[in-house]
This record gives C-alpha cells, sequence and structure tokens, in this order.
C-alpha cells in the first residue's frame, strides 16, 4: 500500500476526526406517542483494567436505558444491547452521535420489541482502547465482555443469555464488536457492526514516522495531548496493539524508528485486524444467531465492510449487508432507530432463553 493511501486510511479508520464532526447528523423526527425511557448513569469498576500502565480509569462511566415499561412492570425481565462508540468520544458523545433517547424511544413506538441499551466509555490517554487486550490501555475486551456485562446481569432486569445480548458498535466500536464477537459468542448472540475501521492489515506510512518524531520532541504528556488526530490515533493504535511494558513512559511500541519500519511491530498491528484473524473463530461466528453490517457509500470503510461480508459469506456465515446512501457519520442515528433497534427486536431471545 503507498503511503498517501495508508495516510488516507487512517483518517477514516476512526470516529472522531474534526472534519468528521463537524458532518450533521440526520436526526428522525420524533414519532408521536413515543413513551420515555429511563436513563441511569452509573460506575462500572474494571477489574480488567486495574493496574493498566497508562493509568486510565478503572472505574467507567456506564449510560443505561431502560425500557419505558421497566418500572411498572416489576417482574418482567429484558434483553439487552451493548452498544460501543468510535473513536475520540465517550459514552455521552455517543448518544448525542446516535441521539438517544429519542432515537431509542422512536424505534419501540414504531414497533421495536423493549429491551435495555447499555453505552459504556472506553475512552483512554490516548483517545480511544480499541476494545482491545493490552497490558498498557488495560484490558478493555474483559472489561465489555465480562465486566460490563456482570454488574448490568447482577443490577438489572436482565434475561442473562447469551441469546439475549447483542452487540453493536460503530467505527473503532465497529470493529469493537467485530473482535469482541469473535471471541465472545459465549457472552453474545447477536452482532450489528457498523461501519467498523481497522478491519484489514495496514502497512505504517509517513503519519507514523512523523508521530516518531513528535514523541521524541515531546516534553509532557500535554505535548501528546495536542497532536493531530491521525498522529494520536496512531499513538492509541500503538498502546492497544503494540504494548510493552518495558518501554516507559508511553509503555508502547511505535511501528517505526528511525524513520524506518519496524517489522516485528508491524506484525503485531496486522496481528489485530478482523480479516487477517477471523479464520481462526469461524466456530465462534457459527454461534451467533444474527449478523448484521452496514456502511455508507459515502464512506471509506466501505471496502473493508464489503471484505468482511464476503468472508463470512465465503464460510456460508449468515449475515445481512447494506451500503446505504451517507458519509461515515451523517446517518448513525437513522440507523440506530430504524435498522439496529429493529434488528435486535428480531435477533434477541425475549423469553424461554436457554
Amino acid at each position: 500500500m503507498s503511503h498517501p493511501e495508508t495516510l488516507t486510511w487512517l483518517l477514516m479508520l476512526l470516529l472522531g476526526a474534526q472534519a468528521w464532526a463537524q458532518v450533521a447528523t440526520e436526526v428522525p423526527a420524533p414519532v408521536a406517542g413515543a413513551k420515555p425511557v429511563t436513563v441511569d448513569h452509573i460506575t462500572i469498576h474494571g477489574t480488567a483494567l486495574e493496574e493498566n500502565l497508562e493509568g486510565n480509569a478503572v472505574d467507567r462511566d456506564v449510560i443505561i436505558f431502560l425500557p419505558p415499561e421497566y418500572s411498572k412492570n416489576p417482574r418482567t425481565h429484558y434483553p439487552v444491547l451493548y452498544a460501543l462508540h468510535g473513536y475520540s468520544i465517550g459514552a455521552e458523545q455517543w448518544t448525542h452521535e446516535i441521539h438517544v433517547p429519542q432515537t431509542l424511544e422512536g424505534a419501540v413506538a414504531k414497533g421495536a420489541r423493549q429491551m435495555i441499551v447499555v453505552l459504556p466509555d472506553s475512552k483512554t490517554r490516548h483517545n480511544g482502547s480499541m476494545y482491545s487486550s493490552s497490558v498498557t490501555t488495560g484490558d478493555f475486551e474483559q472489561f465489555i465482555a465480562r465486566d460490563v456485562v456482570k454488574y448490568i446481569d447482577t443490577h438489572y432486569r436482565t434475561i442473562p443469555s447469551r441469546l439475549s445480548r447483542g452487540l453493536a458498535g460503530h467505527s473503532m466500536g465497529g470493529y469493537g464488536a467485530t473482535r469482541i464477537g469473535m471471541k465472545y459468542p459465549d457472552v453474545f448472540g447477536s452482532l450489528y457492526i457498523m461501519s467498523p475501521c481497522c478491519l484489514a492489515p495496514r502497512e505504517p506510512g509517513p503519519e507514523a514516522v512523523e508521530l516518531e518524531k513528535a514523541v521524541e520532541n515531546a516534553h509532557s504528556p500535554a505535548d501528546l495531548e495536542k497532536l493531530p488526530f491521525f498522529l494520536r490515533a496512531t499513538l492509541a493504535s500503538a498502546a492497544a496493539w503494540s504494548p510493552n511494558s518495558h518501554n516507559p513512559p508511553l509503555y508502547l511500541d511505535l511501528p517505526t524508528k528511525g524513520g524506518v519500519t519496524r517489522p516485528d511491530i508491524a506484525a503485531k498491528w496486522a496481528a489485530n485486524a478482523p480479516l487477517a484473524f477471523m479464520d481462526q473463530y469461524i466456530a465462534n461466528l457459527r454461534q451467533y444467531r444474527a449478523i448484521a453490517l452496514d456502511v455508507g457509500d459515502q464512506d471509506g470503510l466501505r471496502v473493508d465492510t464489503t471484505k468482511l461480508h464476503t468472508a463470512l459469506d465465503e464460510y456460508a456465515i449468515p449475515n445481512s449487508f447494506e451500503v446505504y446512501s451517507g458519509t461515515h457519520t451523517s446517518a448513525v442515528a437513522d440507523r440506530f432507530q430504524n435498522h439496529v433497534v429493529p434488528f435486535f427486536s428480531e435477533a434477541l431471545c425475549f423469553s424461554n432463553c436457554r
């Protein structure tokens, strides 16, 4: 891959670039008669995040949306949808991206069955965990799949079955839904992958060399916080995919040294690309009750999302795939109301779930 192509991919790989943040998100009109959901703002302790070298918060913010009938029917238990945010934002900003609770209330008013929706926060020192397992950032795979799920099941009236748990995500969250979904079919029973980033192995480009120089010239953590979006995204990727507990103060290995690509680090990054490792998890993917993917026709991530769909098809793993009219962020609220929630309304188990 040429350097310009690599740079373009990096710019597109994660939700939250300043240019994208300025793109207006199309918000569905409020649905008449929609009943309000209840919103809980809580903190969940991440046992899997303890002793992370980056100093990321172990107690994480989580936003929970309870169905309109939750308080009225104290004997009713509900399935749960876990929805993962993208890079550079946290759970709170994610609520504005997908315009919940309005879109969730609208989905129910239009016929979707009532479910609990959980938005965990996975923002880190460098603005994104990549939902990966790293001694530097913390084990965000286990945090989502174990810590958060366990807490929700023990504090809310859930149906504690994999068939009653759905996992969705957009951009970096779409990558997280892909990665975690492949590894934890014992926890989740259906997946909705929205415009996933980082699916294919990529060679380090000029931004990696620029980052190496910026890190060398940084005098404090504050200097790194001022880095342009794509350089900071590369730093977040290094923290997630090439951690190094013996390399303070950042405890990571950059993909270049002296301006030259480091093959051993590039190999580690490639090993974290779902299109490279999915062959190891085909038996896991076959366990899912339903899998859906979507991406905008003007989204640079369309090519790799299509490759993921094709790979699933080649293994005869049932999945639905849609390329809709839109950019990376323009339709995310509409997709959540009119596609994601209705998908899980059909895919999740609401009773007699084993």
